[in-house]
């Protein structure tokens, strides 16, 4: 279960909207040599020499003229011939709708948006006003497909992602989940879902003909909402999204046996998108701020806080808090970061217009209030859900800093990748404290494909691996250590490009074993080997979520003993979460942030004091 984005930069032309999709390369099948190849030199600096060579056997069985990876190979192929993304549908299930850890820190990504200016409801509610607007004239763009198709490296992308994230939810199932997308039907929803106080609450943005609410008549209606709901004495019926996904499952469907329950979460479900007006949370230092927002967007800061203020099922949550702390939560399932930034993007722009001021229009009628029926189970649910919510947000740690020293500007005077030179800093920072590099995960988006979403960046290599073991060896000289860091960078680069191309290994090994499992075949060696756990089991997840607005995303690790680490580089600085488990002993969050703040500067050291003619 990881994804998110993609480390090259994304142009934006206008054009019809879906021109494109039909012309757009289907997603390749890399050729299965190349595969084994790469996987082992994958494997190099990961595991000992032993089991290097037991798996040099394993892949040399398995590409035997005539054997099974070649069965394999070819069942994969006819699958992309016969389909538009051979991978699309398999990823969608293995990667989220079949992960049933929660939702929340596992899988949903955070984002925290520069503080607003207000301190008070009145402003948490213009603000709200406006933010409502902003993602009702985005939505425009994409209902009447005027949205710019966006290219990567000058080739156009699929933009089916911005179809999927406005009025869609997904929804628990005792074994697997699904998703549904309202805005493809008959009548397309007009409403979103505020929640305050944990109450629930239907607010229609459109006219009846069909204009949407201006900024001053959504403000009128906000301010309706929130005083009928005052108390905070309600159950928090939301909390139940927080829950492992068969036990959600489970609670689901007694919840919704009752016909206002039904009727109640189907509106929240139907919703283009949820906006949470949170109650204000603990008060904390400057230095401390971003990452207190940042877990409040993560799981909302426990059941004594906002948890309880969420539907974590929800695509796309806006949450606003009465302190100024602003950011969104968004289930993964139907899309990575990308068409999530570029809406918030258009949104933040749209907040810092000024409006009109307009007369007052006619009244409108009261946004209608969600009931609930809490039964015992309910209640004993909901209770079970506090508690493992709660031991979830003591367990994790997470760090914002906002690396003021420099930003895509350094790497680039230096012809450098700013996206390579940040992966290397965390693999110099990760060595430093471990004494041995791991299996490093990064986003790569395959959106160059219809419908793709994305593969692995194997950032760990063995040329990022001896940059950092001659950096701190003093018989090293810098000259010598410069080549190094320009191989590890440019080995980056090289596979960067390979994934965007769809020629990295993951999602074709990933799709070889489902190969395996849908032709009822026994379990390839190759899959059952421990180096393929090792190479699967990322210590370092992590993803560069580039945005215009000075934001930072965050998640958490996605190993038990692991880091979540994301990135913005803007010009001049570069905002990083780091994410870890307290229930990990070996793992500190704040301590790596440190050290690749540490590595950053090591190395911007390291070249200005080599002189430029050796670069």
């Amino acid at each position: 279960n990881i994804q998110r984005t993609c480390p090259v930069s994304l142009t934006k032309v206008a054009s019809r909207y879906l021109i494109h999709q039909d012309s757009l390369p289907k997603l390749p099948v890399p050729e299965l040599r190349q595969t084994c190849q790469r996987y082992l030199a994958v494997l190099e600096p990961l595991v000992s020499d032993e089991e290097l060579e037991h798996t040099r056997t394993l892949v040399a069985d398995f590409m035997v003229p005539g054997g099974v990876g070649e069965r394999l190979q070819k069942g994969l192929e006819r699958r992309a011939r016969k389909m538009d993304n051979w991978l699309s549908d398999w990823w969608l299930q293995s990667a989220y709708l079949e992960f049933r850890m929660p939702v929340v820190v596992y899988s949903s990504p955070g984002v925290v948006l520069p503080r607003a200016e207000f301190q008070d409801r009145q402003g948490q509610m213009r603000y709200a006003a406006k933010l409502i607007a902003g993602v009702l004239d985005f939505k425009t763009k994409i209902d009447n497909g005027t949205l710019p198709v966006e290219y990567m490296v000058g080739k156009p992308l699929c933009m089916n992602q911005y179809y999927q994230i406005l009025s869609s939810c997904r929804i628990p199932g005792p074994k697997r989940d699904m998703v549904v997308n309202h805005s493809l039907g008959k009548a397309p929803p007009t409403h979103v879902t505020v929640v305050h106080n944990y109450q629930f609450f239907v607010l229609d943005v459109y006219n009846s003909d069909g204009t949407p609410l201006t900024v001053d008549q959504i403000y009128m209606q906000l301010e309706k909402i929130w005083n009928s709901s005052l108390q905070t004495n309600k159950e928090p019926i939301g909390i139940l999204t927080s829950q492992h996904r068969n036990t959600w499952g489970k609670a689901y469907a007694n919840l919704i046996k009752d016909k206002t329950n039904k009727e109640s979460v189907r509106a929240i479900q139907k919703s283009i998108f949820i906006v949470c007006l949170d109650a204000p949370m603990p008060r904390a230092s400057d230095e401390m701020y971003r990452s207190r927002v940042a877990v409040q967007m993560l799981h909302g800061g426990g059941s004594r806080w906002n948890s309880g203020n969420r539907w974590f099922d929800k695509t796309l949550q806006f949450i606003i808090g009465e302190d100024g702390s602003c950011g969104l939560i968004y289930e993964h399932a139907p899309a990575e970061g990308p068409p999530i930034m570029s809406l918030v993007d258009h949104v933040v722009e749209y907040t810092k217009k000024s409006e009109m001021v307009r007369s007052p229009m006619i009244p409108l009628p009261m946004p209608q209030k969600l009931r609930f029926n809490i039964t015992p189970e309910t209640k004993k649910d909901i209770e079970k859900a506090k508690q493992n919510m709660n031991i979830l947000v003591q367990d994790l740690e997470m760090k914002v800093i906002v690396f003021s020293h420099f930003g895509k500007n350094v790497p680039k005077s230096y012809k450098m990748s700013p996206d390579a030179f940040i992966q290397i800093a965390l693999q110099l920072a990760y060595f430093r404290m471990y004494h041995v590099c791991c299996s490093t995960y990064e986003s790569a988006s395959l959106r160059m494909f219809r419908l793709g979403r994305t593969d692995t960046i194997r950032s760990t290599s063995m040329d990022s691996l001896r940059f950092a073991q001659a950096m701190d060896d003093p018989t090293k000289t810098s000259v010598e250590k410069v080549a190094l860091l320009q191989k590890a960078v440019n080995a980056h680069r090289v596979y960067t490009d390979m994934a965007i191309r769809g020629q990295a290994i993951d999602r074709h090994l990933l799709g070889l074993k489902l190969q395996a499992i849908e032709d009822l075949t026994s379990m390839p060696e190759i899959f059952m080997d421990t180096s393929y756990a090792v190479a699967l089991h990322y210590s370092l997840s992590t993803s560069q979520v580039s945005a215009k607005t000075d934001c930072v995303m965050c998640y958490g690790p996605v190993v038990p003993d692991g880091y979540g680490v994301c990135y913005n580089s803007m010009q001049e600085h570069i905002n990083f979460s780091v994410s870890a488990f307290n229930s990990c002993a070996e793992t500190n969050a704040a301590k790596l942030a440190r050290g690749l703040e540490e590595a950053l500067l090591d190395m911007r050291a390291l070249l200005e004091q080599t002189p430029k003619a050796k670069l």
